[in-house]
């Protein structure tokens, strides 16, 4: 199912959200075109992407793919982009810690001259007349992360911050949030690295101007309200270290 998240005519933003059929965790994929340039944000793996390429050929010729995004190095997040790369000229964007790691993905040196990395302050992409702004989101929950707001389309693609486990079959948008916390919890809690974390990236992305948080799993958050019930919970929220003890690291008696 493809959505378009936003369209002015000229600027789309389209999300993928029923790829994932029977086998790995539901993800969604985002195509962001501007006038004849395009990118491909998170486009996941081989498990989805014959259904990802001719679900896209309605909105991009792949020859003319010029961005193949990742937010970090995940399989479910761009483990298939070795085919990509063989359908397109395109130039790959990674955190730059996480460059040498996908060479796992290609074939021998097929990346050689096509791997733009990322700093860790974060960047801005220029995709035709727009600017896609890669904001560092490290240990949210990946070392090296980052989340990437469309200025144009004013949507942020939060990645795995945000995440909810829901089926395929279910709404796009997150309609009720208290309901919806039962989705997102448990993998906030073992994924995300700290409060402290999610307080800082939440206090930079207050500052943005969004109508839309999309995440690579699950519902989006749409609208000023709704993303407030968001980011007010995430940087409430205790994970990871804080939960941490040492009853976590004990060796475990013989049977």
């Amino acid at each position: 199912m493809a959505i378009e998240l936003y369209n002015d005519g000229n600027h789309k933003c389209i999300g993928f959200y029923d790829l994932v059929i029977g086998e790995g965790i539901q993800s969604n994929q985002f195509l962001v075109v501007d006038g004849d340039n395009s990118a491909l944000l998170d486009p996941g793996g081989d498990l989805i992407y014959n259904d990802l390429f001719m679900q896209s050929y309605k909105y991009l010729f792949t020859k003319n793919l010029e961005f193949v995004i990742g937010s970090h190095q995940d399989p479910d997040i761009i483990s298939s982009l070795d085919k990509w790369m063989v359908g397109s000229d395109c130039k790959i964007i990674i955190p730059t810690i996480w460059k040498d790691f996908i060479t796992h993905f290609a074939s021998p040196g097929r990346l050689r001259d096509r791997v733009i990395g990322i700093p860790d302050k974060g960047m801005d992409i220029q995709l035709g007349m727009a600017t896609l702004k890669a904001l560092p989101a490290h240990f949210l929950h990946s070392e090296g992360n980052f989340s990437f707001y469309d200025i144009t389309a004013k949507i942020l693609f939060s990645g795995d911050i945000g995440a909810s486990l829901v089926t395929s079959d279910q709404q796009y948008l997150v309609e009720n949030f208290d309901d919806h916390i039962q989705y997102m919890e448990g993998f906030h809690k073992r994924y995300m690295r700290s409060n402290q974390v999610c307080r800082y990236w939440v206090n930079m992305v207050r500052k943005l101007d969004l109508e839309l948080i999309v995440p690579q799993h699950g519902r989006a958050f749409k609208g000023k309200e709704m993303i407030e019930h968001f980011l007010l919970w995430l940087e409430n929220l205790e994970c990871g270290l804080d939960l941490i003890t040492q009853d976590n690291y004990k060796i475990l008696k013989a049977v």
